[in-house]
């Protein structure tokens, strides 16, 4: 890990390629059992029913955002096209079902030339939401979308939550890069998934391997304090580490006295040593001193990393330290306290047959306990203030006003089945800094308080 690694070095950073091919696209199997099976019996009944080919609109919305939190962000919507692309029932899964009897064998034969045919529409990944955000619209057959629905939302909760976590951090920590270290922290696939996640929030860089191969993140790492304990001596483990890495290495201080460990580093890497990491410890105070003792070594240019539970709050707290860089792990891929977003997916109209040019009738879960939902495909506009500020969510089912047209959200990414575009992760990551910064200042505030701005339904 040196300085260029971390992102303390903004010059020459390179766009990635687009997704799914600049990391590697990775081939995974069929996405079609990442569900529940109510499904697929709801599919049987329909199908017996006639039903099953009625047009119907699906919308991923959520009722209410994460106590305290001020704006959601949209993530996990390439991830959503590659999941979509990948539902088919293939023949051991056919088979697998047939053997538990979860669905009868006309309901087989269906699901073995299953191929989503709809549209999709949503907002772009990186854009924010608020409550009742159509944040993404599936037409089509009840039949193709009913079986979507929860690969769809375990993709969005998960990628969005962590995502608004990440956001926040990077409100923190301002021009400071954030290194995501959290795979060992959660699942090893939803490390993946997190690191995805947390770059479209606004980290630099990640330790975790796999994210850098899938996804053409920045990749980063040097040594733990196992690396510093295996040899006789500190100086013998930070002169190996240099020796294999170069002067611009970052070296970990805390295994035993910080004092001691910063002035062996700068003697063995000289005053071109990249940076110092800090992993314990009143970090505060530590950076402090650490920072005054490498200035009087002559380390001047030498960065400070601090990592050890760092949340959003510990990182706004470290503001006016003389800190370069922040690595964070378990608060991130745990969604800073909210692992979930709450996002539901539900039937918003449908057609009165399963004629193509039926009318699509509206309908809507009424039930009390805080349950219910709004009838009818939406589309969704923010309008600005006069100077250009994000200042409300406009929801609507009827046409749109003409002040609102160019403001309107949801794009078109799937077209009668066919990805119409997968963009580069860099390029979702610049749009949800760009977005943040058209929200009112007090959505980077971090102390609890309502949606920084209102719903309003025409």
């Amino acid at each position: 890990m040196n300085t260029a690694d971390l992102g303390l070095e903004e010059e020459g950073r390179e766009a990635l390629p687009q997704e799914g091919g600049g990391g590697r696209r990775v081939d995974v199997p069929s996405t079609a059992l990442f569900t529940d099976q109510y499904e697929l019996t709801m599919l049987q009944a329909a199908l017996a029913a006639g039903t099953a080919e009625r047009r119907s609109v699906f919308e991923v919305f959520t009722r209410r955002l994460p106590e305290g939190r001020r704006y959601g962000v949209v993530a996990g919507t390439g991830r959503v096209l590659d999941a979509v692309e990948n539902f088919r029932f293939d023949a051991d899964v056919l088979a697998f079902m047939g053997e538990r009897g979860i669905v009868d064998e006309p309901t087989l034969e269906w699901l073995s030339s299953y191929h989503f045919g709809g549209d999709v529409w949503g907002y772009p990944e990186g854009e924010v939401y608020f409550p009742g955000s159509p944040i993404l619209r599936v037409e089509g057959s009840f039949a193709e979308c009913v079986l979507l629905e929860t690969v769809i939302l375990s993709i969005l909760n998960h990628d969005s939550a962590i995502a608004a976590a990440a956001s926040r951090m990077a409100s923190a920590a301002g021009d400071r890069p954030l290194i995501e270290m959290g795979a060992r922290r959660t699942h090893e696939l939803a490390a993946v998934a997190a690191s995805r996640a947390a770059y479209v929030g606004g980290f630099a860089t990640t330790s975790d391997l796999a994210a850098g191969f899938r996804y053409g993140i920045p990749t980063v790492g040097t040594s733990a304090h196992a690396f510093t304990l295996l040899h006789d001596t500190e100086r013998d483990a930070f002169q190996a580490q240099v020796d294999s890495l170069g002067r611009g290495t970052t070296l970990l201080v805390d295994t035993y006295d910080v004092a001691e460990a910063v002035r062996t580093a700068v003697e063995v890497a000289g005053t071109e040593l990249g940076a110092v990491r800090i992993d314990s410890g009143d970090l505060l105070l530590v950076a402090h001193r650490v920072r005054e003792q490498l200035d009087e070594l002559g380390a001047r240019d030498t960065k400070i990393v601090v990592t050890s539970d760092l949340d959003e709050y510990a990182i706004a707290s470290l503001a006016a330290a003389p800190v370069d860089a922040y690595g964070v792990g378990t608060q991130l891929v745990t969604g800073s306290g909210h692992p979930t977003c709450s996002m539901v997916y539900k039937l918003v109209a449908r057609a009165e047959s399963a004629d193509p040019k039926a009318p699509l009738v509206p309908v809507a879960k009424k039930s009390s306990g805080g349950k219910t939902s709004i009838g009818g495909r939406k589309w969704a506009a923010r309008r600005l203030d006069e100077h250009a500020v994000a200042e409300a969510e406009v929801i609507g089912t009827g046409p749109v006003p003409a002040e609102l047209a160019d403001q309107q959200l949801l794009v078109e990414l799937i077209k009668g089945g066919q990805v119409l575009n997968r963009e580069p992760l860099d390029a979702v990551r610049d749009r949800h800094a760009a977005v943040r910064a058209r929200l009112p200042l007090s959505a980077t505030q971090l102390s609890r308080g309502e949606p920084v701005l209102p719903t309003e339904y025409l």
